[in-house]
């Protein structure tokens, strides 16, 4: 059986700010793109994963890891993954370029 891929053209790369969470939705999901200073694009689901923790968009990135704005919690923008001694996982998602436009791959 094969597995369908879906490329969604979320952003021009050349409008994101580095630094700078950008909040996108797609059907239900609620998605927070991040520019880092290298050029890198990732892109994890904008929700804290402590319930009522806010959205992750309007947080501090540092390196590649951002820090929820309202628990601190340092979170893994490559796996989504919160760094010890705290614990929980946010969904990522993989973020291609062509032609100056970034896309969500679901």
């Amino acid at each position: 059986m094969f597995k369908t891929i879906t490329r969604i053209p979320v952003a021009h790369y050349s409008n994101l700010k580095e630094r700078k969470g950008f909040s996108i939705k797609i059907d239900q999901i609620e998605i927070a793109l991040f520019k880092l200073s290298n050029g890198k694009i990732f892109a994890i689901e904008n929700r804290s994963p402590i319930p009522k923790g806010g959205v992750l968009s309007k947080g501090i990135i540092n390196g590649e890891y951002l820090y929820c704005p309202v628990y601190d919690l340092k979170i893994s923008l490559a796996d989504g993954k919160v760094q010890e001694p705290e614990s929980g996982k946010v969904r990522t998602f993989k973020v291609e370029i062509k032609e100056n436009i970034v896309f969500i791959v679901l």
